[in-house]
């Protein structure tokens, strides 16, 4: 199996059932949305058919406009069609992160060299949300209450777990969030051993929301992690 095979079984599997607080629900597009799944084979088939091995970057847990819509991580559909090329039916949607990501990977030298050296999913794989007091649907953190974090903890070891076996580089594990999702993962990776070195970043949608104006400062710094640990 190639690393495209083995992410695209491990995504079709998915699937939580473990208690959630009241008020959350849980964001499963492999099993609600037909298309998420053409779309993520088609992008792993064209950016992963090999048996190569990459550096794992760990995200929160997926958003409504980006993964949730492509099943893609840090992927809106926007992002989907004009940069990696795969053909997207229905509503375009954006996703600041995801803007931010692909100038990263722009910068780093296209679609191709990135993701020939890197894998991008999420501490919890599948995403969730809440009933905000307007009774509209907002996307929630595995982290935002206890109750949930205990809820998910163990399924959270199990896919990591999975994915390192995917033929993930345990030296170097990167985390997309400098605050609640770094401290979370480095005491996990402190009781479970996964990785030798943990290097957090600022969070794509932290900088596209309050450090816009420094943006090319902290896509240098994201540029400068990620071949600090590439062999030339």
């Amino acid at each position: 199996m190639t690393f495209a095979d083995k992410v695209i079984q491990f995504n079709k599997q998915l699937d939580f059932e473990g208690a959630l607080p009241a008020g959350i629900h849980i964001m499963n597009p492999f099993k609600e949305n037909p298309q998420v799944n053409i779309l993520m084979e088609q992008f792993y088939k064209k950016f992963y058919n090999d048996d190569d091995k990459r550096h794992l970057i760990l995200g929160i847990n997926p958003g409504r406009f980006g993964a949730g819509v492509t099943g893609i991580p840090f992927t809106d559909s926007k992002r989907l069609k004009s940069v990696c090329r795969i053909n997207y039916e229905g509503k375009e949607t954006h996703e600041p992160s995801s803007v931010f990501v692909y100038e990263v990977i722009d910068a780093y030298g296209g679609v191709y060299n990135f993701y020939k050296h890197f894998y991008i999913h999420s501490i919890f794989p599948l995403g969730f949300t809440a009933t905000a007091k307007n009774g509209k649907e907002v996307n929630y953190n595995y982290y935002d209450s206890k109750e949930l974090t205990a809820s998910v903890y163990d399924y959270i070891i199990e896919n990591i777990k999975k994915q390192i076996a995917f033929g993930v580089d345990t030296d170097t594990c990167f985390c997309f969030g400098n605050g609640k999702n770094e401290k979370f993962l480095r005491r996990l990776n402190t009781e479970q051993g996964f990785f030798k070195n943990i290097i957090a970043l600022e969070h794509p949608r932290f900088i596209m929301q309050y450090k816009s104006k420094s943006k090319a400062e902290y896509i240098n710094k994201y540029i400068t992690a990620f071949r600090s640990v590439i062999v030339k």
